[in-house]
């Protein structure tokens, strides 16, 4: 399991977390407004909510799944305070059992403390529940001694005033497992080429082609700066091995061109819902050309997308 996506049971789960992050204060108590943006995310029980999770941490999102409602408020902070967290999504259903009665309190909390955050329910029709719990061979939640079709609609009447107190309600009874991603992203207003991470990586040819690059670009038809005296013990990180590759005849138009190849493709992935991309740059020992132009890609393709740079082989001798 990723460790961004954080399963919990309560209410085992309430003890282990409140250890972490200290004894939540009680509802309505002022907490901390974080700078980053808080997703709740709640629904019916078969309507995607697991699906919704993986979603949000495959975008980049700090997922914590059937999280007591006690515990929104504290694990907000963490988006405060150096916590490196920017984006924040909590699952809250009935699997919480009592503590999802705290839900609209635990919110008005967070409102009251100017912690902005969006609900977002999910839903379906209840031939779609009852077709999808069928096929899961697994019982509902609030089915107890009864029928699947009885849980749901004990689950609705609970549900209610959170389904009219959201910021959106999608609708998954006809969404495929393909869809939903792409229909998720339409509703809560992410995704497109800003949720997709491209890691630019230099490498050496000689030293072996990287096991998991996407695309692979061979970079030795530039003029290699390792055969000039005062470069050579440099990298291209250096200011003037940068400048002596960026100003190579071919090197700007190869970048622009190349820019436009990755832009073409990258709206096809993020279609196809792939949202990690490996660029490796080769040259002959990973130390200039390669990691110049990594660098220069990045930098030109950042406004498109998220963009890291990572080089392989700079530290070999």
């Amino acid at each position: 399991m990723h460790p961004d996506l954080v399963p919990l049971t309560a209410p085992e789960g309430i003890d282990r977390v409140e250890a972490e992050l200290g004894t939540p204060p009680a509802l309505g108590a002022p907490t901390p407004s974080g700078p980053g943006e808080l997703l709740v995310v709640t629904g019916m029980s078969g309507a995607g909510k697991t699906g919704a999770a993986k979603a949000l941490q495959d975008r980049g999102w700090y997922v914590v799944d059937n999280l007591p409602p006690r515990l929104i408020a504290p694990l907000a902070g963490m988006m405060s305070g150096g916590g490196g967290i920017q984006h924040l999504a909590v699952v809250v259903d009935v699997r919480a059992r009592q503590y999802f009665e705290t839900l609209v309190a635990a919110l008005e909390a967070l409102k009251a403390a100017g912690q902005a955050h969006r609900v977002v329910f999910l839903d379906a029709s209840d031939a779609a529940l009852v077709k999808r719990f069928e096929s899961s061979r697994r019982p509902h939640p609030l089915q107890g001694d009864g029928t699947i079709l009885a849980g749901i609609e004990r689950e609705r009447d609970v549900l209610e005033a959170m389904r009219l107190r959201a910021d959106a309600v999608l609708d998954t009874s006809t969404l495929s497992a393909r869809d939903f991603p792409e229909a998720l992203d339409q509703t809560i207003g992410i995704g497109g080429l800003s949720a997709l991470t491209v890691s630019f990586m230099s490498f050496g040819f000689k030293h072996g082609l990287p096991l998991d690059a996407n695309h692979v670009v061979d970079v030795r038809f530039l003029t290699n700066p390792f055969w000039i005296d005062e470069l050579r013990h440099m990298t291209g990180v250096d200011r003037p091995v940068r400048d002596f590759v960026l100003g190579l005849p071919d090197a700007a138009a190869f970048i622009d061109r190349y820019v436009e190849v990755l832009r073409l493709a990258l709206v096809g992935y993020v279609r196809e819902h792939k949202l990690h991309l490996t660029v490796a740059i080769g040259c002959t020992g990973g130390r200039h050309r390669s990691v110049a132009i990594a660098e220069a890609l990045a930098e030109a393709l950042r406004p498109d997308a998220i963009t890291r740079v990572h080089h392989r082989d700079l530290a070999r001798a």
